[in-house]
Formats: C-alpha cells, sequence, structure tokens
C-alpha cells in the first residue's frame, strides 16, 4: 500500500519507468530527452535574525563615467535641512539602458558608511505580475527576507508586510533602492523608516507622481557627446578611438548617449576591429537609433551564438541557466557553452553572480525582433513546449524529493524516466532553494504556456508541482496566480480531478490573504469537480481544506468537513489521509467546547501517525492533546504531553511549532504557579527561535522576560 502525502493523501505515479499503467488524469506528456541540467550555484537566503545587515547593491562591473551632478544632487538630498524629513525619497526616470541603476550604484558604492544599517536591492523587472500590486507586496517580502525574517513569519497582506517593515527599519539608517520599478503606486509604502535612511527609485516615465508623497524628482538624460567618447575610449581602449576618431563619433550617434548600447558596440569592438569598417559604409539617417547599433553587433555573431541569441529573446523568464539555454536552442552543453560565451564577450548577455544570463531589456527587445523577423512561425511555440516540459520534469524532481508521499494528479512517469535526477546526487542544491531561485522564471513559463492552447496540460501539472514551493516560503501572490492559472488549464484541459485539487489548494494562499469569499467560491466548485472525478482521495482532499476555510467561523461545520474527508480515506484504504483528518477534526472538537470527545480522536491520530512514522506530525497530534487536557482542567497531563511534543518537535526540527508549543506550556504553568525557572526556560527557548526566524513575537516574548509579566517569582 503506498504511503499518503503531507496534506493526507496517497501519491501517484511516482516511480519513473516507462511503461504507462494506473488510472491516468488526462493526457499522458510525451517529451524527448531534456537537454542539460540546472544551476547548481543557487542564491543563498540571508542569515535570519532581526540584526541582519544586508548588502546587496550589484557592484558596477565597468568604470563609472561623469554623471557628477547626479551623484551630487543624491548627497544632497541626503543630507536634508533642520526641517525636512529625517528620511530621503529619490525618483530618478529616464529611457532603457540611459544609467540610472549604474548612477545609484556608484553613489551608494561611495557612500557606503552613510547606512550602517545596510543596504537593499529589489529588482523589479523579474517580479511583475498579471495582478496590480502583486510586485510591491512581493518587494516588501525581499526587503522583510533581506533584514531577517523567515518566510514563516512574513505576513499575507502588503498592508501587514508593511506595517512590520516599517517596525524593523525605525532604529536603522538604511538604503532601498528599488530598480526597474513601473507602477508607482505602492512604492512609497516601502520607505524606510529609521532617521537618515533613504529610498531610492529607478524607472521610466509615469513615477512623477511620487513627487505627491515627497519624493526628489531626477530626469537622468542620455550622455553627452564628450562622456560617451570617454566611455567608448575606456572600454575599447583609447588608441581606438584616436586611430579613427571619425568612426567613434559615428558609433556615439547612432548609441544616442546610451551607456547599454554603447557597452555593446564597444566590447564588440574589441573583439572585431573590422566593425568601424563596416559603419563606414552605413548611411545613418533613417537607420540611426539604438536597435541599429545592436544589429551591427549581432551581424558579427557566428551562426549559432546569433540563433541562441533569437531564441532567448523569446524565454519567458527574466533570466535563465545554461541548460535553459540548452533545451531552447536544441544544443548538446558544450556548445550552448561556447554559444553563451560569444554573447557574453559581445555584452548582449550579462552573467548574474549566481551563474545564471540575463538580458537588458532593450537588447532583449531586440533579439525578441530578430527572432520575429528570422524564425519560422512554428519555432515560438516550439521553444515554449520544450522550455515547459524542462521546467515541469525538474519541478516534479524538485517537488517528489522534498516530499515523496504527497496527492498528486499528474502522471509524469514517461516524462520523468527520460530526466536525470540532479538532485539525487551528493553535491545538490536544496530542491527549495533551485524552486526559490527559479520561481521567478517558472512563473513567467507559466503564464507564457497558458496562453497556447496546445499546452493546458502541461501548465496544471507544472502548477500542481510548483506549489511544493509555496508551503515553504510564503509568496502568497505568486502561489495564488500560478494556482489560477493551473486551474483554468484543468478546466480546459476537461480534467476534473486535476482542477478539483488546483481550486482546493488555492482557498489557502486567498484564506491567507484575507479574501474568504472567493476562497469559499474556489472550494465550492472544486467539490463539484471531485464529485465529477469519482475520486475518493480528491473528494477526502477538498473536504479537509473545506473544513479548514470553516475553522475560522463555523466549528460544527468544519467537524462535519473533517468528518466526511476522514470516512472518504478510510473507504479509499488511505490511513495516513484519515490520521490528518482526525487531527483536524480533534482540534475542531476542542475548538466547539467538546476536550473530552477532542481527546478521544486526537489519540487514535496519534496512534495511526506513529505507526506509519510520520514524527513531524505525531508530535503536532500529541501538542493538540496537550490543549485539550488544559481545556478541561487536567494540568499534569497538560504540561506531560506538551513537553513531549515540543521535545518531538525539536527532534524533528519543526522550531516553528516547537516554540508555540513552549509559550503554551509556560502559560500553563505559570498559571499553576509551576517552577519559574522552568517557565522562563521555555520561553528563552522559544524566545531564540522566534528572535533566529525574525518573528514580530520576539519583541513580545522579550518584553515578557525583562519584566512585563513576572515569570521569576
Amino acid at each position: 500500500m503506498t504511503t499518503p502525502g503531507a496534506d493526507g493523501h496517497r501519491p501517484r505515479h511516482i516511480d519513473a519507468r516507462n511503461d504507462l499503467s494506473g488510472t491516468i488524469h488526462g493526457p499522458v506528456v510525451q517529451a524527448a530527452t531534456i537537454h542539460g541540467g540546472i544551476t547548481y550555484t543557487v542564491q543563498q537566503a540571508p542569515p535570519t535574525g532581526l540584526r541582519v545587515t544586508p548588502d546587496e547593491i550589484p557592484p558596477l562591473m565597468v568604470r563609472f563615467v561623469n554623471r557628477t551632478e547626479g551623484l551630487a544632487a543624491l548627497d544632497g538630498w541626503l543630507a536634508p535641512g533642520r526641517d525636512s524629513a529625517g528620511v530621503g525619497f529619490a525618483v530618478l526616470h529616464g529611457p532603457p539602458g540611459v544609467g540610472k541603476t549604474a548612477l545609484v550604484t556608484r553613489w551608494a558604492e561611495q557612500g557606503r558608511e552613510r547606512f550602517p544599517g545596510g543596504q537593499i536591492y529589489v529588482d523589479f523587472a523579474p517580479l511583475r505580475g498579471e495582478a496590480a500590486g502583486a510586485d510591491a507586496s512581493e518587494a516588501a517580502q525581499r526587503c522583510l527576507r533581506s533584514l531577517g525574517v523567515d518566510d514563516t513569519y512574513i505576513p499575507g497582506s502588503f498592508a501587514d508586510r508593511v506595517r512590520l517593515l516599517r517596525s524593523l527599519t525605525a532604529d536603522r539608517q538604511l538604503l532601498i533602492f528599488l530598480d526597474n520599478v513601473s507602477d508607482p503606486s505602492q512604492a512609497a509604502a516601502l520607505i524606510p523608516k529609521g532617521k537618515g535612511s533613504f529610498l531610492v527609485v529607478a524607472g521610466g516615465s509615469g513615477l512623477g507622481e511620487l513627487a505627491l508623497d515627497g519624493a526628489r524628482l531626477m530626469a537622468v538624460e542620455p550622455l553627452d557627446r564628450y562622456s560617451a567618447l570617454e566611455l567608448l575610449a575606456d572600454r575599447c581602449g583609447a588608441e581606438k578611438v584616436a586611430v579613427d576618431p571619425a568612426s567613434a563619433e559615428r558609433l556615439v550617434e547612432l548609441c544616442a548617449g546610451l551607456p547599454v548600447a554603447l557597452h555593446v558596440v564597444a566590447g564588440r569592438l574589441v573583439a572585431r576591429p573590422r566593425l568601424t569598417r563596416r559603419l563606414a559604409g552605413m548611411s545613418l539617417g533613417k537607420e540611426r537609433s539604438v536597435a541599429t547599433a545592436f544589429d551591427l553587433v549581432y551581424r558579427e555573431l557566428a551562426p549559432e551564438p546569433a540563433r541562441l541569441y533569437r531564441l532567448m529573446g523569446w524565454h519567458p523568464g527574466a533570466t535563465f541557466d545554461a541548460g535553459v539555454a540548452a533545451v531552447a536552442a536544441g544544443l548538446d552543453p558544450g556548445r550552448t557553452a561556447e554559444a553563451l560565451e560569444a554573447l557574453t564577450d559581445a555584452s548582449l548577455l550579462e552573467e548574474t553572480p549566481d551563474g545564471r544570463f540575463r538580458f537588458h531589456d532593450l537588447v532583449r527587445l531586440h533579439a525578441g525582433d530578430r527572432a520575429t523577423e528570422e524564425e519560422g512561425p512554428a519555432e515560438r511555440p516550439a521553444l515554449l513546449r520544450r522550455v515547459t516540459l524542462h521546467y515541469l520534469a525538474l519541478t516534479a524532481l524538485a517537488d517528489r524529493a522534498i516530499r515523496l508521499d504527497r496527492l498528486r494528479i499528474a502522471d509524469l512517469d514517461q516524462l520523468l524516466s527520460t530526466v536525470p535526477d540532479p538532485f539525487a546526487t551528493p553535491d545538490a542544491p536544496r530542491p527549495v532553494d533551485w524552486l526559490e531561485g527559479e520561481h521567478r522564471n517558472i512563473l513567467g513559463v507559466l503564464r507564457a504556456a497558458a496562453r497556447e492552447e496546445t499546452l493546458q496540460t502541461e501548465v496544471w501539472q507544472l502548477a500542481e508541482a510548483f506549489t511544493v514551493l509555496f508551503l515553504h516560503h510564503r509568496h502568497l501572490g505568486d502561489w495564488r496566480e500560478s494556482l489560477e492559472l493551473g486551474a483554468a488549464a484543468a478546466a480546459e484541459a476537461l480534467v476534473p480531478a486535476a482542477e478539483a485539487r488546483l481550486r482546493s489548494l488555492l482557498s489557502r494562499p486567498l484564506m491567507d490573504l484575507g479574501e474568504y469569499d472567493a476562497a469559499r467560491r474556489e472550494l465550492d466548485t472544486a467539490q463539484a469537480c471531485a464529485e465529477v472525478s469519482g475520486d475518493l482521495v480528491v473528494r477526502a482532499s477538498v473536504q479537509e481544506f473545506s473544513g479548514r476555510y470553516w475553522d475560522r467561523t463555523d466549528p460544527v461545520r468544519a467537524m462535519e468537513a473533517y468528518r466526511s474527508a476522514l470516512d472518504l480515506n478510510t473507504a479509499a484504504d488511505e490511513g495516513r489521509g484519515a490520521a490528518i483528518a482526525a487531527y483536524f477534526l480533534g482540534c475542531a472538537q476542542d475548538a466547539a467546547g467538546n476536550p473530552r470527545e477532542a481527546l478521544v480522536t486526537l489519540r487514535g491520530a496519534h496512534d495511526q501517525l506513529l505507526a506509519r512514522k510520520d514524527l513531524r506530525m505525531a508530535a503536532r497530534v500529541r501538542v493538540a492533546i496537550g490543549t485539550a487536557h488544559d481545556h478541561l482542567g487536567e494540568t499534569d497531563e497538560a504540561v506531560r504531553a506538551l513537553r513531549e511534543g515540543a521535545a518531538a518537535l525539536r527532534d524533528e526540527e519543526a522550531t516553528h511549532y516547537e516554540a508555540q508549543a513552549l509559550v503554551a506550556l509556560a502559560d500553563i504553568q505559570e498559571r499553576a504557579q509551576g517552577d519559574p525557572q522552568e517557565v522562563r526556560t521555555h520561553l528563552e527557548r522559544a524566545l531564540a527561535i522566534y528572535e533566529a526566524g525574525g518573528s514580530p513575537r520576539a519583541g513580545e516574548l522579550r518584553e515578557r522576560l525583562t519584566g512585563g509579566d513576572d515569570v521569576t517569582g
């Protein structure tokens, strides 16, 4: 018999093999070999703790030219007059590629000592979502993580995230740099609170309304002729500019004073001096544009790098690694590496610190235009299919590496049988780390694939596997969007079991976001789909999610839903699923004022989970048993159960739940006038957990330990 999953259900088709058997929900994915691997160098999350000092603004990779007036203006705005606000706020606006990021980076580099609280960098380009404000909410989450707050303690709503950000920055002198901002509506909410701090926002036109929030506005203009020539000489050598000043002048004119274009043509001029000879034969009349400057470099590429350049202009993610590039172009890893090296040498691609690659926005547009002009009409959907299957396979393998025994509707045996598991090697990255590093790219692939009628099956399968990330990291807006895309795709593909599963999962981020009516609608639709599917385990799963919805307002209805989930899992011979349903039922019985009945239910769940060696869930049940004893006034039994549960949770490294158990244990012992030192020990351990994760509860416990409540006797 198969072991059920974390949500109380069995996995589906986990072993990789080449034949197909069992129940298949929807079309089976057929795929050729997935080329390439994954990027092993993942960006590490910041260490947790409230006194983390972030240092995130990327370094300048080339010499900085001019911009003395802009640097001076920022310096002046940082030192406001006596009657001015204590926090600086600047907005830099200008066309893409004009050098806004470089200007702020140079200023931050020169004034590091001004911001002892650290420097936070958030690039909005990869954060832009379908829903308005999703990028600002994600940016707030990133700021909190940069300050050491664990995902467990990051609030779900944007407003709550902003409140926590203000609290954590109140005694810091901090620089926050929001780059590539396109929507000004919520950027001002991310102003840090500490006196002497500074928020800098950089983006295109349309940011002027931030002046109403107190921002100083700075228009960043293209480089003047002299500065542009200086940059060109710095990149490709002063002697080359001196030998052919006419061509240098024409290049500067062609690049319109945009540093990004000058870097591209200068980088290629170093390797291919004959560019100046090609330039001499060009008429700059109607062709005077940055695209023409990029064309000048693009036409010098060898066929394979040129094709990779075009195809990656269509890639729906903000960054990509060598494995994705190999899949996109159908190249082996060695030839892919050579093509990527040629593109980075030509300054058409930038390699990021975590081993991925990215285009500047202007260069990406040019690459996409070249692809549209030079590739056949079938190539774009074919590329999207290859990239989608690549991410589907790797995301599914990461999902299984994190938790094997989970309910899955997708049958991916044949796809996964062709793919080496990169998470099974001794030097493999943690699957959650890989998913976190790739999550914006996976979401981009989901969005693009959802627009292709032929990829609906792959969309819902990817959304199902992708959800494992969000059980660990609280990207609520992204989780919601992913599940909405997946549920719509499952409906289009006529797979009711998948639609039921995804819509019931969708209720979780919706409830965390406070959108309870929307969560109820999704659960109602999920229940109808589950009934159509005829799958007992899917029906049980939907009932369990419904119970968690009703927990907040109606314990009686919650108990009915949990009993239904328990009965359905029992009928399907899903023992662990039944045990978890019993756990939730027991908690609901206790909340409804029936702790004696709850104890019977919870003890049965505890025994079943121990028999299945699910020590983490068994420990959570043990804590619930202690709480029920407390409600009955059975203090000794409550203390014993909570001690055992907290110790087991510590052994399982489930520290968030351990801290909750320890605080409950301290409360009971304090009421019973137990050993004051033991009470303090429990609270100190809980405080250490909360401080390590940046929990807002840390302040409350610290105050309690230092005099708010008498716990010392």
